[in-house]
This record gives structure tokens, C-alpha cells and sequence, in this order.
């Protein structure tokens, strides 16, 4: 992404952080990059990395492809947390909130195969929680 697409992502969403992928078409998990350390790389670019413009593009790895043509790349690879804790998709509910509670999780990526499906929240495990407590006992199926 351009530096200008990521600031614009930052103006029109609330989101607390990000996912990096390699790719929109592999979707392959590279990490994690919080808001606050985004705005902070960004501003400190802006100020102090002579080239750095709107149409720059960022990178969150070492390797930036050698025939780049434009503005000088913007590389962010410090910022990005290589390990962030996911789960998979056949992961059990009940292991992602005892996750939430002992690890005191704010989010968690869902994973299959090293590829990002989404993002699950301590909003929606609360609200998973919520709903099973407005429940029946009898009444809920466990798969």
C-alpha cells in the first residue's frame, strides 16, 4: 500500500491495529501492527526520511524489490510484531476466551493454513459471553 492508502485507513477507521499480509491475493499472515506505532512511523517519516511522500510505498519486510521505480519506499518492518498470537479457525470458542482471560488479549487473528481469515476482539468475546449467559443451559449445543 501506498503511504497516502494506509493514512487514509487510519482517518476512516477506528481499528486499534492492523494485520499484515504479503498480499490482498495470498492473504498469507506476516504479522501485526498497532495504530499508535503506524501514526508514530508515519509521522517520524514524514519529518525525517528525506523522499518519503504520499505516493511512497510502505514495506513490512526487509526485502524491497530492487526495480522500484518513484518516491523513496517507506520501510516499517521495525513496527510490525513477527509473532502476534492467533488461533485457527477449529479453534474452540471456549479456548479463545480462557485465551482472552489468562493472556489478557485485546485481539486475536484467525488463522488457516498461515492465511488471515479475521480478527476476533475482546468486544466479541464479551458479547459471546453475554449471549451465552442470556441463555438456557439446556438449550446450548456445543459442536
Amino acid at each position: 500500500m501506498s503511504l497516502e492508502e494506509i493514512e487514509t485507513l487510519l482517518k476512516e477507521t477506528e481499528h486499534n491495529g492492523f494485520p499484515v499480509v504479503v498480499s490482498l491475493d495470498s492473504q498469507y499472515l506476516v504479522g501485526f501492527v498497532t495504530r499508535r506505532d503506524l501514526q508514530l512511523a508515519i509521522a517520524n517519516a514524514r519529518k525525517n526520511v528525506e523522499g518519503v511522500v504520499s505516493d511512497s510505498i510502505v514495506y513490512f519486510s526487509n526485502q524491497i524489490p530492487s526495480n522500484t521505480v518513484g518516491p523513496a519506499p517507506l520501510k516499517l518492518r521495525k513496527i510490525l510484531d513477527l509473532a502476534p498470537v492467533t488461533i485457527t479457525d477449529q479453534t474452540p470458542m471456549e479456548t479463545v476466551v480462557e485465551m482472552f482471560r489468562k493472556l489478557g488479549l485485546r485481539q486475536t487473528l484467525v488463522t488457516v493454513n498461515g492465511r488471515l481469515l479475521g480478527i476476533i476482539t475482546k468486544k466479541d468475546v464479551l458479547r459471546h459471553i453475554i449471549q451465552l449467559q442470556n441463555q438456557d443451559p439446556d438449550s446450548i449445543l456445543f459442536n
